[in-house]
């Protein structure tokens, strides 16, 4: 992680978030070299550095893991003249350019910016929950379903992720259980069906997961459920739990701002990632709310990064 001293006044592109989005916009415009400022936030290297071993990112034929490969990412847009600090962006204002982006670093202005803030997986919020991610417990089925080959598992949720990911996981589980605090689901009607039918799948009604079962070391065990109509608590047995509640696009700071759709998402316009804001553009899961992919997200920050570039040859003075 960079520490690079006090910063510069004014920048011409300021990236916002340092998962592969904002890392491969960050090296785009640096070897174009606009020396880019990137902000990696409180959580540098984004939800990949929760996830243990990564299989489906091109390149690696052993898989690598998720810390390693965001590090490696970020030393590759260093080296071409990228600063990044371990700051996170807490007001901007894009009413103008140059834009206003204030951190705990103090002010400083920018005549790009690039939101690749990304989006946080919605959590039950319970201590378990946070202690086996990456370790039996995921948010992501694409990502992980692979290292859950004949387990049984367990998917929380009862919207259109949660259907999602349990038909997906079912090429993998053994038996796979879908645990839903309702009694009827709020998934799109194709994709009940498609649960419904699966003999894979089975569903537990009027339930809440209270504490997921097991150790760093072993991994899953099972997760205490209690029925929210009885009160009753027992334990379901699995050997994995994914988290299926949706997710949050991390665009707090610049709400109000910037064109978004009805959860939050920001809105980019005819197959670039500009936005509405002039000057302003958006990568990665910030704006993805389909694929969300390691992949995908560096592919749109390389978009971004391009779009910026070519932002600044047709404005340049």
């Amino acid at each position: 992680m960079s520490n690079p001293g006090e910063l510069e006044k004014r920048y011409k592109v300021v990236i916002m978030g340092s998962g592969p989005a904002g890392l491969t916009a960050a090296l785009y415009t640096a070897r174009a070299n606009l020396e880019p400022l990137v902000f990696e936030g409180i959580e540098a290297g984004g939800q990949l550095t929760l996830t243990t071993e990564v299989e489906n990112y091109p390149g690696f034929p052993e898989g690598v893991q998720g810390p390693d490969l965001m590090d490696a990412m970020r030393k590759q847009a260093e080296r071409f003249g990228a600063k990044c600090v371990y700051a996170e962006v807490t007001s901007v204002d894009l009413s103008r350019i140059p834009f206003k982006i204030i951190s705990g670093e103090g002010l400083v202005e920018a005549e790009t910016f690039i939101i690749a803030s990304g989006a946080s997986a919605k959590l039950l919020g319970i201590e378990s929950e946070r202690r086996l991610l990456g370790h039996g417990v995921s948010t992501c089925a694409t990502c992980d379903g692979f290292f859950f080959k004949d387990k049984e598992l367990v998917v929380v949720g009862g919207g259109d992720t949660a259907m999602e990911e349990g038909n997906f996981l079912t090429k993998f589980a053994t038996k796979l259980t879908i645990i839903h605090r309702r009694d009827k689901l709020r998934a799109s009607k194709i994709l009940q069906d498609r649960a419904f039918k699966n003999p894979k799948i089975d569903f537990i009604w009027d339930t809440v997961v209270e504490e997921i079962l097991g150790e760093k070391e072993k991994g899953v065990t099972g997760v205490s459920i209690k029925n929210v109509k009885t009160g009753e608590v027992t334990v379901k047995g699995c050997q994995g739990v994914f988290i299926a509640i949706g997710h949050n696009p991390n665009t707090q700071v610049i709400m109000g701002q910037i064109e978004m759709d009805e959860a939050g998402y920001i809105i980019t316009k005819n197959g670039s990632t500009g936005t509405n804001v002039p000057g302003v553009f958006a990568a990665g899961d910030v704006q993805d709310r389909i694929y969300r992919q390691a992949v995908t997200a560096a592919g749109s920050g390389c978009m971004a990064g391009m779009d910026a570039e070519r932002f600044l040859e047709e404005h340049s003075e």
